[in-house]
């Protein structure tokens, strides 16, 4: 081991070669802070060809590999197991922003380039980067291609895959494969980029990727709605997509618990209803308009919804703090949760018109199972994506409630089943959710996953453990 470790050091420099346990210390640990690997070292490449290297001098040693990013991921994927034979291979180095093309709408950038530090460049040339989520601050655009990140724009712009054009990955063999091709059409047999894309590291190490740029928004509408059920939730999005076309940018579902926390913990947000409701959503539109047309027309959703009674009351932000302090509630759900204590996530996607039912059915599972769990439900609902999470009863050791965690995942997924939806809507498998994967998917699906992993990475050196 000491001659790989030497070689390592002689690809990239000693000092980027971590062997010392606490400069590895901020790899080996989850976001969450539920699990902690070991490592063999963590590598600290600065370009592709470092990469490949470190790739092919694991191949040679049969050395597993762990690509990271931000570390930011929630199912256990950007983390090693407890063996400590394993690499981690940090792309935080990899951080420029290689080139911006106006004209062809595209980015092309490194993978260890944060999300945030992409929207900021993009911005300076007036253009938009659409991505959007509440670790963007942290995780890295390699992460989410990694994990087909979602966020709150899906529902305009797509999810991470449809915002890539091209890739540049180093294979499980070392090899670069240079797809950084920003084509829009590209009809020359398999798309490596798709296989890529979601795979969380297991068949190649993504480097590098073209990605898709917008026009920037010249104005923005933002509106805050309270409503009684989740289905008129659903018959309100119907609406907007009628009334608001192609303007409707995000519609975001909130629970009455999900807000309280927030209210609980960051009281510095301001509350914007007085009398609550069991559910909230926050819309947002974007055009390029005036801002009178935006607002109109987000008037006239409101409107039109209040005589067809879908909604409660409604404010509509009439500035950029109050529009801020909107988001600020929804996107300090998950922070508030946690201060409040432990709790069982599921990130889950459903058909939206089953959605309703669903969150009915489950909970009411739920509290026969485990009586007086709080639901905490949010998400995209505009593109079918829940984070239903279940935090312990009042009062209780929350110890003792995670370990009812399987039991809790088996009620959720079972029921997500049953209503035609995804275990994993934006987070992935990773090694939290690998062994649900065998109970949801077919057994032709997962023959044919296999057969993929074989092929892309015969040694099972790629992220060891993780999906499958």
């Amino acid at each position: 081991m000491q001659n790989f470790l030497n070689l390592c050091k002689s690809a990239i420099g000693e000092e980027y070669v971590l062997l010392d346990e606490d400069q590895q210390a901020p790899y080996l640990q989850d976001w969450r802070q539920r699990a902690r690997g070991n490592a063999l070292a963590v590598l600290r490449p600065a370009d592709t060809e470092q990469v490949a290297q470190l790739v092919k001098l694991c191949a040679t040693f049969k050395i597993p590999i762990v690509a990271q990013g931000g570390n930011t991921g929630l199912v256990l994927g950007s983390i090693p197991d407890q063996s400590g034979t394993a690499v981690i291979l940090s792309l935080q180095r990899l951080n420029k922003i290689r080139h911006i093309d106006i004209a062809n709408s595209t980015a092309t950038v490194d993978a260890g380039c944060l999300l945030q530090q992409i929207q900021i460049e993009v911005d300076k040339v007036d253009m938009l980067f659409p991505l959007s989520l509440a670790s963007e601050g942290s995780c890295t655009i390699g992460g989410n291609l990694s994990t087909n990140a979602g966020g709150t724009a899906v529902l305009r712009y797509g999810n991470a895959r449809e915002l890539c054009l091209g890739l540049e990955v180093v294979t499980a063999n070392g090899e670069i494969w240079n797809g950084l091709r920003g084509l829009r059409k590209d009809n020359t047999g398999y798309d490596l980029r798709d296989l890529f894309i979601g795979a969380e590291g297991t068949l190649g190490i993504i480097t590098g990727a073209v990605l898709k740029l917008f026009p920037k928004p010249s104005n923005f509408a933002t509106g805050l709605i309270s409503i009684d059920s989740i289905q008129h939730a659903v018959d309100l999005l119907s609406l907007a997509k009628q009334l608001c076309h192609a303007n409707l940018t995000s519609f975001e579902l909130i629970n009455h618990l999900s807000l309280e926390l927030v209210h609980k913990h960051f009281p510095q947000y301001q509350r914007i209803f007085a009398k609550a409701s069991p559910f909230y959503l926050l819309l947002e539109l974007s055009g390029f308009g005036t801002e009178e047309q935006n607002t109109q027309q987000i008037e006239n959703l409101i409107s039109t919804a209040m005589e067809a009674d879908l909604i409660v009351d409604a404010a509509i932000a009439n500035s950029i703090s109050q529009a801020n302090n909107c988001w600020a509630l929804r996107e300090s759900i998950s922070s508030a949760q946690a201060k409040e204590g432990k709790n069982i996530k599921h990130d889950i996607s459903l058909p939206i018109s089953a959605i309703a039912d669903f969150v009915k059915d489950t909970n009411i599972c739920i509290e026969n199972a485990f009586p007086g769990s709080r639901m905490v439900t949010f998400g995209h609902l505009g593109d079918g994506n829940l984070h239903f999470n279940v935090s312990p009863p009042t009062q209780s050791e929350h110890k003792d409630f995670l370990a009812h965690q399987a039991e809790i995942n088996r009620i959720v997924h079972d029921k997500t089943h049953q209503y035609g939806g995804s275990i994993s809507a934006e987070h992935g498998i990773g090694a939290l959710k690998k062994q649900e994967l065998t109970r949801y998917k077919s057994p032709v699906e997962l023959q044919l996953m296999r057969a993929i992993k074989s092929a892309f990475d015969p040694d099972n050196i790629m992220n060891p453990g993780k999906i499958l």
